[in-house]
């Protein structure tokens, strides 16, 4: 019986010295879309793609031209030029496309390659964030997947961190 009761003494002893987890989560969706630096690399990259577009549509009214005369020239030539006018325009016009998906492929993947390293930085911050601020836990929670489908309201620590992330991105902007 006194065996029975000092483990029972030192189970409640040891049940009420445990403290609870500190577990906090994070919306990642927002947190991701509202950092700064991912605005900041949006904007590069629309004014990029915008550039690109312009410099694509002049490409491609150039070679309308071309084709343009081409055809002229093609309706006045023998059989045999017309030929080689035609060989010509589509070798001009494959070049076009092979040039104009060099680029496309070059911007999409500087961009994800970008987005990557941004998703990484955050995943380090929230790291260092979740250890420097003494928590067990901190979960994601997506819009339409993740682990997590709810959490109260006072667990959610997504404003607190996208306020740190972008204060240390904005002094490392500096």
């Amino acid at each position: 019986m006194k065996k029975l009761i000092v483990l029972g003494m030192a189970v409640l002893a040891f049940y009420s010295c445990e403290k609870p987890a500190k577990v906090g989560f994070v919306d990642n969706t927002e947190l991701i879309n509202e950092y700064q630096e991912k605005k900041d690399l949006e904007a590069v990259f629309k004014s990029r793609i915008e550039d690109f577009n312009k410099r694509k549509d002049s490409m491609q009214q150039m070679f309308n031209l071309e084709l343009k005369q081409a055809q002229q020239k093609a309706a006045k030539s023998s059989p045999k030029q017309q030929q080689e006018l035609s060989m010509q325009i589509q070798q001009l016009g494959e070049r076009l496309d092979q040039q104009i998906n060099i680029e496309q492929n070059r911007i999409s993947e500087e961009s994800k390659t970008q987005n990557d390293s941004i998703i990484n930085k955050i995943k380090k911050f929230i790291e260092n964030y979740g250890e420097t601020n003494g928590y067990d836990f901190i979960m994601g929670k997506n819009e339409f997947t993740g682990n997590l489908y709810y959490g109260k309201e006072a667990h959610n620590i997504t404003k607190t961190l996208l306020e740190a992330l972008n204060k240390e991105y904005a002094a490392k902007k500096k």
